[in-house]
């Protein structure tokens, strides 16, 4: 009975990406019994991501920390760390800059991505330890787990959910939860 108590544990620390059959950029998102779908990169998966490929990446990421709009009324029960965007955060995309695939502050000249977008994407943002605690040049950036565009529209990389989805994941997201995409 303990190991299949440990089993169910370590199982539910585990989120699935599976690629949805027939698109590409679709997939499904499982965790414990929870499956919704999903949209990736705009050119599917990959093993050898590279910056601006558009492709996710094949690999187990762990969940660093998120984000969330601050204006737009959010109540967000989760015991992952949480911070409010604010209009000067930016995440940095240049990969010569020594910045790259970190969060910096505006004013910032190199390649960046805003963090407070106007399309809502961001309103609930989760970084997924993709190039971030071992960072490589040209190896991808900003590889984050958010919320999805209408229609279920193909990201750059990323993997986004529909907002009430999220909402039923967060309670058991936390630091080291792994986003495992296959």
């Amino acid at each position: 009975m303990e190991k299949t108590r440990r089993s169910d544990s370590i199982q539910s620390t585990i989120i699935t990406v599976r690629p949805a059959p027939g698109n590409k950029s679709r997939a499904l998102v499982q965790f414990g019994t929870i499956t919704v779908p999903a949209a990736i990169g705009r050119a599917g998966r990959t093993v050898l991501k590279r910056e601006g490929d558009g492709a996710t990446p094949i690999a187990s990421m762990k969940l660093l920390c998120g984000f969330r709009r601050g204006e737009r009324p959010v109540h967000l029960k989760t015991p992952l760390v949480i911070r409010r965007i604010r209009s000067d955060m930016l995440w940095c995309d240049q990969p010569d800059d020594a910045n790259y695939n970190r969060l910096v502050k505006a004013p910032f000249r190199p390649g960046r991505e805003e963090m407070k977008r106007k399309d809502g994407l961001y309103d609930v943002c989760l970084v997924m330890d993709w190039n971030i605690t071992s960072r490589a040049r040209n190896r991808g950036s900003a590889i984050f787990f958010h919320l999805i565009k209408p229609g279920y529209e193909p990201t750059a990389g990323c993997v986004a959910i529909h907002r009430r989805d999220m909402r039923r994941l967060l309670p058991f997201l936390r630091k080291g939860t792994v986003v495992r995409v296959l």
